[in-house]
């Protein structure tokens, strides 16, 4: 299957296997409308996945098969990029890695560059139904857009690199969550994913490079080696195609 999608400003296009669409994300949807019908209210599902292995489209593509595979519900998509600290904050501010002081804005991306605090406390308001605002990242912008999206779905899909991250402060977001998901991929792979994405936002490929092999790989490790287990884990592999673990 073909999808295409505007992800944080970029328009992407994914290949997904029919396999993997009726056998994993279809009866992942069934099961996230019966445990809806069941609770009566709205269901919170978490997706964790290191940088680069396409959990902003795989939500989206969810939200977009939900529409005929469960009609009766609205599955609402949502990213927790639009947390990242501002620009202008990271270009401003220090923080020590490996020994060294360095800017935040050269290691943006990782845990320490998110408003951790401000995305506990939404995702908290999210999962007890309420009607609020929810904020997006512009990659074209390098920014938040706050109060982008209107959260009113009845399974909410929320997906991040850190939420089910086994560390202090991260590994309370996990307790408002319904339901959990984490995906895995080849470092390598995700290596060049996330160069050519860096690269579509306008960064020279040397320099693309440099800060995927400073920052990006980095993270890439501490997601896959620091995410506590999910009520449902896949790991992805060229193709893609998705396998259950």
């Amino acid at each position: 299957m073909h999808y295409k999608a505007i992800i944080n400003g970029i328009e992407v296009n994914a290949i997904y296997r029919e396999e993997d669409i009726e056998k994993l994300f279809i009866p992942l949807l069934d099961r996230l409308s019966k445990m809806r019908e069941e609770k009566g209210s709205r269901i919170l599902a978490l997706l964790a996945a290191p940088p680069g292995a396409g959990k902003s489209t795989l939500v989206s593509l969810l939200e977009h098969l939900s529409i005929s595979a469960i009609p009766g519900f609205k599955v609402q998509a949502l990213g927790m990029d639009g947390f990242h600290m501002r620009q202008e904050y990271l270009l401003s501010h220090m923080v020590t890695v490996d020994g060294k002081e360095t800017r935040m804005v050269d290691i943006k991306g990782s845990p320490v560059t998110f408003d951790l605090q401000g995305l506990a406390g939404k995702i908290k308001e999210v999962s007890t139904g309420a009607l609020c605002g929810w904020p997006v990242y512009d990659r074209l912008l390098h920014n938040p857009v706050e109060d982008a999206i209107t959260v009113d779905g009845d399974i909410v899909l929320i997906e991040g690199n850190y939420l089910l991250l086994d560390r202090e402060g991260w590994k309370d977001i996990r307790k408002y969550a319904d339901y959990t998901i984490s995906v895995s991929a080849d470092p390598q792979m995700l290596r060049e994913r996330l160069i050519s994405r860096k690269i579509a936002s306008g960064t020279p490929r040397e320099n693309a490079e440099k800060f995927v092999d400073f920052s990006d790989m980095a993270n890439v490790k501490l997601c896959l080696e620091e995410t506590d287990r999910a009520d449902l884990i896949l790991t992805e592999a060229e193709g893609p195609s998705f396998i259950k673990i």
